[in-house]
Parts: C-alpha cells; sequence; structure tokens
C-alpha cells in the first residue's frame, strides 16, 4: 500500500497529520460560515481561531516534510511531486481561513434570502476540498485510486460555480438592495467559490502526478 514511504514510517504520519489539517480546517470553515449567517458571533469567532491554529499547524507540518525530504534524501525520484502537492494544498486551507478573516473584518450584511444559497456554494467548495484531501491520500498510499476522487473535485468545482454564479445573478436582479451592497455580495460568493477553484487547480496538479508515478 504505502509503497513511496517504505523509507519512514514517520514522514508517512506528517503528510496524514497534515492532510488531517487541511481537512479539519476545511469542515471548521464550514461550520463557521453557517455561524455568521446565522448570527452566533460567539462561535463563529471561536470557529475562527481554531482554523487559525489549523492553518498554522498545517504550515508547520509542511516545512518539517521539506526538511524531512531534503535532509535524509528521501524518495528523491518524487521528491518535486510531493513538494509541489504540499504547496498547492496550502492554497486551499489558506482561502479557507482568509475568507474567514475577510467575514470577521469586513462584516458583510447577507439578508437571509440568501442563506440557503451561501450555505450550499460552502457545502460545494468545502467537498472539492474534502475530496482532494482524498485524492492526496490515495496518491501516497493507494495510486490506482486517485482518479476515484479526482472526478468528484472536477463536478464539485463546477457545481459551485454554478452556485456562485446563481447568488450573482439574483443579488445584482435585486430592487430591494444598494448596488455597493450588491457588490459586497458578489465578492463574498467569488471568495467561496475559490476555495473550490484551488481544489481544482490542486486536482490537475495531482492528475499528471499520478500519471508519472504510475509509468
Amino acid at each position: 500500500m504505502a509503497i513511496m514511504f517504505r523509507a519512514s514510517k514517520e514522514l508517512e504520519m506528517r503528510v496524514d497529520e497534515y492532510l488531517d489539517a487541511v481537512s479539519q480546517g476545511l469542515l471548521i470553515f464550514k461550520e463557521a460560515v453557517k455561524n455568521y449567517l446565522e448570527k452566533e458571533d460567539e462561535t463563529f469567532q471561536y470557529r475562527l481561531h481554531t482554523i487559525d491554529k489549523l492553518e498554522s499547524k498545517a504550515d508547520n507540518l509542511r516545512r518539517h516534510i521539506e526538511n524531512d525530504l531534503y535532509e535524509h534524501s528521501l524518495i528523491p525520484e518524487h521528491r518535486g511531486d510531493v513538494l509541489g502537492l504540499l504547496e498547492n494544498m496550502d492554497e486551499v486551507i489558506d482561502a479557507a481561513k482568509e475568507t474567514l478573516n475577510q467575514f470577521d473584518v469586513e462584516k458583510p450584511f447577507v439578508p437571509e434570502k440568501y442563506n440557503k444559497e451561501y450555505i450550499e456554494l460552502c457545502e460545494m467548495a468545502v467537498n472539492a476540498g474534502e475530496s482532494i484531501v482524498l485524492a492526496s491520500r490515495a496518491f501516497f498510499k493507494e495510486i490506482r485510486a486517485v482518479k476515484d476522487h479526482l472526478h468528484k473535485v472536477y463536478f464539485y468545482e463546477k457545481e459551485a460555480d454554478k452556485i456562485s454564479d446563481r447568488i450573482k445573478r439574483k443579488v445584482f436582479a435585486s430592487d430591494d438592495i444598494d448596488l455597493s451592497q450588491k457588490f459586497h455580495l458578489r465578492y463574498f460568493a467569488l471568495h467561496i467559490d475559490i476555495i473550490a477553484d484551488y481544489a481544482e487547480k490542486v486536482a490537475d496538479r495531482l492528475s499528471i502526478y499520478s500519471i508519472k508515478r504510475t509509468i
């Protein structure tokens, strides 16, 4: 199974921890957006603090993995691909953390009638992120299972795009909110949607890396 990690059990554990941190960060992000929309400020702040710690943990783990790869000359034939995968995966959790920070700083007013769509958008974006985490685990442990997850990333990313577009169309067709607020609502739809875009970016790279490993 874990062919790539025969040389180091510790490296395998760190990669698993890293992917766990990314996955947990995505789940926290989804719940935090719900908290914000439902005006549960205290819980939102708690989740904001939690994702900040998870993002820092992921950064530290990534640096340790990079050091291990170079200092101990581990998996030299795959080192570049592993580093590229981790760096691109970082963008996924970074985008989730940054989006929550922007909710906290700018405090957009989201009319309740849009809550359902924003929650659906979050779910699709997080599903895309979760699927790329599963695909990444498969890359390290069962290379032939990568495809089973990659197609889901692309599906969820397209669904996120559709929902984001629907939100923007509804917002700009509305007569009961100001133009400045419409721009704000569009901006946050784009922020959430970009998480799925980053997951797709990782999927594109992982597809190439997987082909290289099976040649």
